[in-house]
């Protein structure tokens, strides 16, 4: 006995419905993570952890209710895109603020960009 077609519909939509809401939350704490935490290297984790699977659970959540191949093959790019840009936006403000004196060096446990 095989369900009905319509039986896979209301799932994905479910599911979909689910994927956009743990986004939607995980999006929202990255949020109030830059308005809550005091210093630079705290708030550039807050943003960038909770942000990029945030992003990913809402593509995810679209690509389940569109169900086309071109708009899911679209999302897939940009999620590629968002893993392969967000670290290294991470790293060049986390240099710049280092060379800007934004980050404190008792934050630091180990410091190796200093200058000894």
């Amino acid at each position: 006995m095989t369900p009905e077609p319509g039986f896979w519909t209301g799932l994905a939509d479910v599911a979909a419905a689910v994927c956009l809401l743990l986004g939607a939350f995980l999006t929202f704490s990255a949020g109030v993570g830059v308005l809550r935490f005091s210093n630079l290297l705290a708030r550039m984790h807050a943003v960038t952890k909770p942000q990029v699977l945030g992003l990913i659970l809402l593509l995810a959540g679209v690509a389940l209710r569109l169900r086309s191949a071109t708009a899911v093959t679209l999302l897939a790019l940009v999620v590629v895109f968002q893993l392969l840009t967000s670290p290294v936006a991470a790293h060049m403000v986390g240099r710049a603020g280092f060379r800007t004196g934004k980050v404190r060096r008792e934050d630091l446990d180990v410091d190796d960009l200093s200058d000894r």
